[in-house]
Order: structure tokens, then sequence, then C-alpha cells
């Protein structure tokens, strides 16, 4: 690799802020970084007396630096945050994804839904969170249920009703599918809603004094009695949430570090309660410092995209940060009000973050005391399997029901115990149904065929079955066309299917290997295997729950969505379509007679 002519390149570079890229011989970002001024701050990786290995190590490595213009240092630093995100270099500090942290979502629909959601964003709306738990958010929709008569039913119930249901009855909902309210109120609770989970409790109830009163004036007394409940509920719920602490709304943030690893627990204070807690372990390369490590988590957890509800008003830091001013900027302009980082404390706030720091060191003591006991049972299992190393291993199963919606299983384990992200699923197709073997074949050609990177080989493969599994796994790899042989090792069950009961087996089933039932290498072949199990079940489920809730009128050529909807709606439901006679299905918009007999005849089995 040509060495990177940094003095050149500093003679022409601006003094102004800005974020800059690192990218190696393959033109991979490798580091962000964001400055006040660029020039000084980039200049500062090339000096002569560097003692800091992380940073040797990456300047060793640049072979083009990118750089990117902003107005001010706040603009950098968000711009920062995007691009480590997208990034994801190595000489980062990085926290993990949170796409698997549950939020509440609103959606865009024309009545918005107030709906859990956890995972990818897909759905159009709003997301307030990530909330700390799934209690959290259920906790908070049952509390909002109450006061905000703000739907919370799926589309497809909402689409077809044509009458209120419980809920309205409940006065839960405000039946908008029924146009039991005006989609201006409707619009005005939606409006609360967004306000009470930003903790603008106060201007909610301002809001709702307002409107009683002028319902009062205009002499709209039920109106005026129903704002009035809405008042008290919220003035209650306040009430009871005000003697857990003096403070409205604050994050606490505690830093732990203990044998290489750092753990930041976030105490999370929302309307004077604790609303939730979480350890994060962001991956840290070698030799940071704590005020870096604290300075990017902060930056990469409030400043992602979409994670302005999260951001509180104030936030609580166990140690001071050099460019704290700038990161509380950032905060405000994003959030649109002003966001306070302090690290002086005293009274209930220096409680508050002696608890989060005291949190922050028994996960890292838990995290370890876990990896600890996986290290020994990945140590016994290469003994027990003659291997000198195991970086990844994969596990099969499949699953159906007498045959039917056969789903195949893989999921993959590395040094640190399951890797979720690896996991996958397989739809088995073109076998005669129940058939194992050939759809452990599918499974394996669907995982396989395709493969290129030979990192993603594992070193062992687990066959959750008996000799008949194990063999046709062994003849898919009689013909591997890779330098690395996976060792296949089968798990049969034993007689009483009990578990430290199973069999290992080897060589299509001619060798066993025999292990103590509380030997830890057995536990991780039971973990591997069990999750397999779970994981194939669980595709299975949902593919039988899919077609079975599948509606009738899909199975019928020439009957689109469009059509579907018409019908539903047109005859109130399906039990409406399933009772209607020929002559009622042609009166329904776009159905002609053949049609209206072809819908008929397959709905009462005729034809």
């Amino acid at each position: 690799m040509a060495e990177f002519d940094h003095a050149h390149f500093l003679k022409t570079l601006s003094s102004e802020p800005g974020v800059y890229r690192m990218l190696d011989s393959d033109d991979k970002v490798i580091y962000v970084g964001k400055a006040k001024n660029l020039k000084k701050r980039v200049s500062s990786y090339f000096r002569s007396n560097v003692t800091d290995g992380k940073t040797r190590a990456l300047v060793s490595n640049i072979s083009d630096i990118d750089i990117t213009l902003t107005n001010t240092e706040t603009e950098a630093l968000l711009l920062e945050n995007n691009l480590i995100k997208k990034y994801q270099p190595r000489y980062n500090i990085l926290l993990r994804d949170d796409k698997s942290y549950p939020y509440i979502l609103l959606t865009a629909h024309k009545h918005p839904r107030l709906a859990f959601h956890r995972g990818s964003r897909k759905v159009k709306g709003e997301y307030f969170g990530p909330f700390p738990s799934a209690g959290a958010v259920s906790e908070s929709l049952r509390l909002m249920q109450k006061i905000f008569p703000v739907r919370q039913c799926e589309d497809a119930y909402y689409r077809v009703r044509s009458r209120p249901c419980l809920q309205f009855q409940l006065k839960r909902c405000s039946a908008p599918c029924v146009n039991e309210v005006s989609d201006d109120e409707y619009n005005q609770q939606v409006d609360f809603v967004r306000k009470f989970l930003t903790g603008k409790s106060h201007e909610v109830i301002a809001a709702l004094i307002s409107k009683m009163e002028a319902a009062s004036h205009a002499l709209q007394f039920e109106l005026a009695a129903k704002v009035r409940d809405q008042i008290m509920l919220l003035r209650k719920m306040q009430e009871q949430q005000s003697i857990s602490g003096n403070y409205a709304e604050m994050d606490v943030v505690g830093f732990a570090h203990l044998n290489g690893l750092n753990g930041i627990h976030l105490l999370m204070i929302r309307d004077h309660k604790v609303l939730g807690s979480k350890t994060y372990f962001p991956k840290v390369p070698k030799d940071s410092q704590p005020q870096e490590i604290l300075a990017s988590f902060l930056g990469q957890y409030y400043l992602a995209p979409g994670a302005t509800g999260r951001i509180a008003k104030e936030v609580i830091l166990p140690f001071a940060l050099d460019e704290v001013d700038v990161l509380s900027e950032a905060l405000s302009q994003v959030s649109e009000r002003k966001v306070t980082l302090k690290t002086v404390t005293r009274g209930e706030r220096a409680q508050y973050l002696q608890l989060a720091k005291k949190n922050a060191l028994n996960s890292i003591t838990v995290k370890q005391s876990t990896q600890d006991s996986i290290n020994k049972r990945y140590a016994q299992l290469k003994a027990t399997l003659g291997l000198d190393d195991i970086n990844r291993m994969e596990c099969f199963d499949i699953s159906h029901t007498m045959g039917e919606n056969t789903v195949a299983s893989c999921v993959v384990f590395d040094s640190q115990g399951p890797n979720n992200k690896e996991y996958r699923r397989f739809n088995v197709t073109g076998i005669t149904g129940g058939d194992d073997y050939a759809a452990m074949e599918f499974a394996l050609n669907k995982r396989y065929n395709k493969l290129v990177d030979e990192d993603k080989i594992p070193d062992v493969i687990f066959i959750d079955g008996g000799k008949g599994q194990l063999s046709r796994a062994e003849q898919y790899f009689a013909n591997w066309p890779h330098a690395k042989m996976p060792l296949l090792v089968g798990v049969a069950k034993g007689t009483s299917r009990r578990p430290g009961l199973e069999t290992l087996l080897i060589d299509g089933g001619r060798k066993t290997i025999p292990m103590d039932s509380d030997a830890p290498a057995l536990h991780l072949i039971q973990h591997i295997r069990d999750e397999s199990h779970r994981f194939a079940i669980a595709g299975h489920r949902n593919k039988r729950q899919k077609q079975r809730t599948q509606s009738l009128l899909e199975e019928i050529g020439g009957i689109g969505s469009v059509r579907r909807q018409t019908l539903l709606k047109f005859l109130g439901g399906m039990q409406g379509v399933k009772a209607a006679n020929i002559d009622q299905l042609k009166q329904v918009p776009g159905i002609s007679s053949d049609m209206a007999e072809k819908i008929f005849n397959h709905l009462h089995d005729k034809g």
C-alpha cells in the first residue's frame, strides 16, 4: 500500500468546521471524525510524537481522507453520527443497532393508530422511544388508552367495521372507523398523544382546560364533562407519579470499566418516575479513553435518525466531557428545546447517578461471568470433537405438521454465543410431504449452494436428527467445492427424549461421541439444538397461522385486493359475504353475475 502523503493533503485543507472520513486501500471508511478546525484536528494525527497505540494503528492504514465542510461544529457533530451509523468504521466506538428495542408508533393514516412496535421502521409514522422494555411500552399504551380515545386496533380490523366495537363502549376509542367522531376532533386527540409522549403533559392539560371552558360557554355540557374527566385522569396520573421523585424528566448515565469491558447504564426518568433502564456495551477499539467512549455513545444514542423523542431535558453525566457545550447545542437543536448536560450533582440527582454507576458495574460483572461460562463450554467442545478452534457453528432443524407447511431453520453460534442476525429460515418446497431427509437436503442446498465467503463456512454443523438426516447431509457435502470442510455431527435424542440422553453421531452414524449428561460441552450443544428447534417451530407456526387466517376470497381467481375490500365493506365483513346469496352478491359494485356465482359456489364448496 502506497503511503498517504499527509503533508501535501494538509497544505490544502480548510480550517473551517467539518467532518473527515479516513479510508483504507480498499476505499473502505475506517474512521469518521468531526472538528471545529479541520486543519488543526487532522494535523494532530500525523505528529511525530503520537503515543496513542490506537491512533498509530489508524494512521498506518490511511490511504485517503474525504472532507465535508459544515457551517458550524454542531452541524459537524450531527453529520459525524449519521456517517458512523452508515459506515460502522472499525476504529470508531460503535453503539450496537437498536432495532430490537420497543417503540410506540403513531401511524400516518387518516385516523392514526397508536401501537407497540419493534423491529425495522418500515411503517410510515412517528416513532417514540426506544423504551427500555416491552412492559414500559404496554404500560404507557394502557394509560393513554384510558385518557385519549385514539384507536389501537389493527388496520384489517379497523377497515371492515360496520358498527363500534367494545373499546368504544368502554370509552377507550372514539370509533373513527364508523365516523362516531369528526376528523378534527380525532386529530386533536392525536396531537394530545404526541405531546404526552414528548413529555409535554402540562401543555395537554392547559389545552384541555381551554377546550372545557369553551364547551361550557357554548352550553355543550356533555362535551365539557367529557373533557373534565380527561383532565382529572391526567392530573391523577401525575399525582401518583410525583411521589417517585422531584425531577419530571431526566436521563442519568452511569459508566463502568472492568477487565477490558466498558458498560454504560442509562436510567430514564419521565413524569417523576423511573420509566426503565438499560445497559449498553459499545464496541470499543483498543486504548480508547472513557471520555471518548462516553461522548461517542451520547452522540450515537441521542442523535440517531428518529431518536428525537428519547432526548430528555436534562442529562446527568458521570464525568466531564471536553465538548459538552457542542453536544448540548446539538441535542437542543434536534429536539427543538433546551437540553442541559450536567456533571456536578447533589441530593436526589447524586443518588440516581450512584445507582446508574452501580448498575453499569453489575451488568459488566454478569456479562463477563456469562462469557466465562461460554468460553468453558467452547473449550470442552473443542477437546471433545478434536478441533483446534471453533469460530462458527450452525445447526439445522425441520418443522412441519403432518408433512404440511414444512419449514427448515438454520441457527448460527459464534464465539460469543447465538448470532441472531445470521439466523435463516427456508420454506421447503418441491418434496414429498413429511420427507425429513429431503427437507434437510433442501435446506443445505439453500444455505450453501451460493456460498462465496469462506469465512462463513462453519467449523461444525449440527444436524438435529438421527442417522438418516446425517447421512443425507454427508451426501450433500460429498462434492463440497471449498477447501474448508465442516465437521458434521448428528444430535439424536435418547429413547425417552429427555435432555442429557442425547447421542452425538459422526461418520454417517457409524461412530458415536460419548458425553456425560452434566458436561458443559453437551449443554452448549443442547443450547444450539434447542435454538434451531425453537426457530423452526416459530417459522412453521407463522406460516400455518398465515394460511389459516388467509381470506377465503383470496383463493378465488379474479378477486383482487380492491374487489375483496369492496365485498367486505358492502356486505359487512366476511360473515356477511358468506351469508349473501347470488343476487345480493351481484349488487356489489364491480361484481358481475358470473363472478357472483363463482364467489357463492367457492364459499359454499359447490362446483
